[in-house]
């Protein structure tokens, strides 16, 4: 089976880590974000990954190489200019085959493909959609379906009035686009010729209502990462298992802390991940739900919580950080105090007795000299 990921996009929600890295490979508990989606393709028979670059195409090739490592054959389009989803689509309509899966590079989940894929050969669809029920759907557009799955409309971002109110029928469901399709290939015949910019979500499924689309109802854990808020959650979640993943499998195993490769003198609490060749110096203490990238350096009494340290970092004696996000090869003094959402860039230096908060967004290069910031 075959699967084509859409990475294209810029990911400036996630900026300052989107600055250095490209978004589908930002490192997330241990390895690449696109990593967890390609293991959840494999595990559902998909052996043929396309994946639709454009920002930073090539930093994406260099992370990921032709697949060997993740057990797939994995092959790369890469847009001239933004597409659109649906333009992206029609641009890898070389590489595709009669019947395949289209995601949104953007998500974690572990959904049931192989039972959407079974309800897609039942119905004789061309093209299936996998639905999530959210409690709030005022963010996103809602998909309806008559009792057979069949779509019958998209309502886009509903007011409380129009919000359905719990039933069994995706009229009665809050039922969103989960932004993973199984498509038989005629829908590229409603797309026009490749270069067309489109969107496959507001120019083509609508254009299939009542002609072989259809909706999959699926339980499973969805989430969005491309806020840093969101970002952090992702990693809670692997970190707790909260979402099945092959890491999340290894810590529980490790009972939810692993250190391995790490010298450890101080404290680690789990859940957390401690890359190889990680220092926590005596009296520091890292965890819970905390993710050390590789190399990261935690001097004497700092305490790191509910937060990642990228790759190469240093962190000061004396330093806190709560609910954080630190890039790679980040240099942190003694006695900061990082809290409350901020996000710092690669390479950025930060002098001792600095005060972050308040979702602070420092961008990579930036020097900040002893005490220069107090909130």
């Amino acid at each position: 089976m075959q699967a084509l990921i859409l990475a294209g996009g810029e990911g400036t929600r996630l900026r300052p880590l989107t600055s250095t890295t490209p978004k589908p490979v930002i490192p997330l508990v241990g390895r690449p974000f696109i990593g967890y989606m390609i293991e959840w393709l494999r595990g559902h028979g998909v052996d043929d990954v396309i994946i639709s670059c454009g920002f930073m195409a090539d930093g994406v090739r260099a992370v990921l190489g032709d697949g060997a490592e993740h057990g797939v054959r994995l092959r790369y389009v890469e847009e001239p200019e933004p597409l659109g989803t649906g333009g992206a689509l029609k641009f890898a309509e070389d590489l595709l085959d009669g019947r395949f899966f289209m995601l949104n590079g953007d998500v974690l989940t572990d959904m049931d493909l192989t039972a959407q894929l079974a309800q897609h050969e039942r119905t004789g669809a061309r093209a299936t959609l996998a639905l999530i029920a959210v409690e709030d759907p005022s963010a996103y557009g809602l998909v309806r379906l008559d009792p057979d799955h069949s779509v019958t409309d998209f309502l886009e971002k509903p007011s409380a009035a129009e919000e359905p109110t719990g039933g069994e029928t995706g009229h009665d469901l809050n039922l969103i686009n989960a932004g993973a399709y199984i498509l038989e290939r005629s829908v590229l015949d409603v797309i026009g010729p490749p270069g067309t910019r489109a969107s496959i979500e507001r120019e083509v499924f609508p254009v299939l209502v009542g002609h072989g689309l259809y909706g999959y109802t699926s339980d499973g854990y969805w989430l969005d990462i491309g806020t840093p808020e969101r970002y952090l959650q992702a990693t809670f979640d692997i970190l707790e298992g909260i979402v099945r993943t092959d890491a999340g499998g290894r810590l529980a195993a490790a009972d939810l802390a692993l250190a391995d490769g790490a010298q450890v003198e101080g404290r680690i609490v789990a859940p957390a991940l401690v890359g190889p060749g990680c220092r926590i110096a005596a009296g520091a203490v890292v965890g819970g739900r905390t993710v050390l990238g590789a190399g990261v350096e935690v001097a004497e009494g700092a305490h790191i919580d509910t937060s990642v340290v990228l790759a190469g970092s240093h962190i000061g004696a004396g330093t806190t950080i709560h609910s954080a996000i630190i890039g790679a090869q980040v240099t942190i003094g003694e006695r900061c105090h990082i809290d409350g959402g901020v996000v710092v860039g690669a390479g950025v230096s930060i002098g001792s007795d600095n005060a972050l908060d308040h979702g602070a967004r420092i961008f990579p290069g930036v020097q900040l000299p002893p005490g220069a910031i107090r909130f």
